[in-house]
């Protein structure tokens, strides 16, 4: 078996190294010519977590996480603590509590150092997937170098704007949000001691929220901040922002978010458009499935998009291990995990949607309750029935 993985993301790199780690080939293909630092920090949540220690990263991560010491609502102008959760940091390893915050550069990084650890070769740039073709006992995917590979499997976890997404099913614009985010990273040096107590901090307001927590051993802290607004809709990773745009989304904000901001270098400061798209009726068709967004493009309102890619991954190499029909594996992945990555998707979506000064009336997160966040969390995707 061999299975042909097309982007390196989360999930893609998961579900590689989950494959390679139950002796299957899996070789993936990334558009981009290098693996760069993309993207700020990841919020871990226990369901995460349970995948990245099955995966065996803990170690990898070990320099890397901090572990949150708790979590706050804050009033948006005074910034008076409104509800404040405490998370126990005595063993962050093998806690089923609290929060891990990462780079997601870092997190990327301890992926792919396990797959070449395994396969040294086995993650290949400057592929841009263009079009497969599948027949009874094999897939053919096809790239725009001109390169064409064979594989009993073809995997698409190329994103929101996934091409094996529109191979598979023909192309489809994202839903445009009406909301823009933007993310930051202030060195600590820069945060006054205190300001930002506990480890996480969000303020929700009228039109606009912000979540703060520190990252790279609490040598930065990282920003998402996210704003109603209709027109901008450039949805890019790699746009940057002047910090004088964000600082006017914020007036008669509580001043430490002003603060924050207002340190922040401008080469750190980026925004983009919030799309997601409506849920597929399926993910696979024979040979070929989807993975993580390409699959379920979640807005990032519960903090699960990273965490659902990688449960995605386990579960596909775990139905790939019990069952050598791929066709008949890769329908046992859907079966399992699109109940629960549609549910996710559309929760995500139904947080957006709530009037940003209405979410603080109902949870830390918005909509959901603590009650269904707990559940949320407590699913098991290296356990879960296959």
């Amino acid at each position: 078996m061999t299975v042909v993985i097309i982007g390196a993301g989360m999930g893609g790199l998961s579900a590689a190294l989950a494959l390679l780690q139950r002796g299957i080939r899996a070789d993936v293909y990334e558009e981009a010519p290098e693996l760069g630092e993309v993207g700020a920090g990841l919020s871990i949540q226990p369901n995460a977590r349970r995948v990245i220690a099955s995966l065996g990263l803990i170690d990898d991560l070990a320099d890397d996480v901090v572990a949150a010491n708790g979590a706050a609502r804050r009033d948006y102008r005074t910034g008076a603590i409104l509800s404040l959760n405490r998370y126990d940091q005595a063993d962050w390893r093998t806690s089923e509590t609290g929060v891990w915050f990462v780079h997601r550069a870092d997190l990327h990084r301890a992926l792919v150092a396990g797959i070449r650890r395994l396969a040294p070769d086995a993650i290949h740039l400057g592929h841009q997937f263009v079009g497969f073709t599948q027949q009874d006992e094999e897939v053919e995917a096809r790239f725009a170098n001109g390169q064409t590979v064979r594989g009993t499997a073809l995997v698409g976890a190329d994103g929101l704007r996934s091409a094996t997404r529109a191979a598979l099913f023909g192309p489809e614009s994202p839903r445009f949000s009406g909301i823009v985010a933007w993310r930051g990273l202030v060195p600590m040096e820069r945060i006054p001691p205190g300001l930002v107590s506990p480890d996480s901090c969000r303020w929700i307001g009228p039109t606009t929220r912000i979540l703060c927590y520190p990252v790279r051993r609490r040598t930065l802290l990282n920003f998402v901040a996210a704003a109603a607004n209709q027109t901008w809709q450039i949805e890019s990773w790699k746009v940057h922002s002047d910090v004088s745009e964000l600082l006017a989304a914020f007036e008669g904000a509580d001043p430490a978010i002003h603060t924050i901001v207002s340190q922040t270098p401008p080469e750190l400061l980026y925004k983009w458009a919030l799309f997601d798209r409506d849920p597929l009726p399926t993910w696979t068709v024979g040979r070929v499935t989807l993975l993580g967004d390409a699959a379920h493009p979640m807005l990032p309102f519960l903090g699960q998009g990273a965490g659902i890619a990688l449960e995605d991954g386990i579960v596909l190499a775990r139905c790939l291990e019990a069952e050598r029909d791929v066709p008949a594996a890769l329908a046992r992945y859907e079966r399992v995990r699109k109940p629960r990555a549609t549910t996710v998707q559309l929760e995500s979506r139904a947080n957006a949607q709530v009037p940003f000064d209405r979410a603080v009336e109902t949870s830390l997160y918005g909509r959901i309750s603590q009650r269904e966040r707990a559940d949320l969390e407590a699913y098991d995707a290296t356990a879960v029935p296959i």
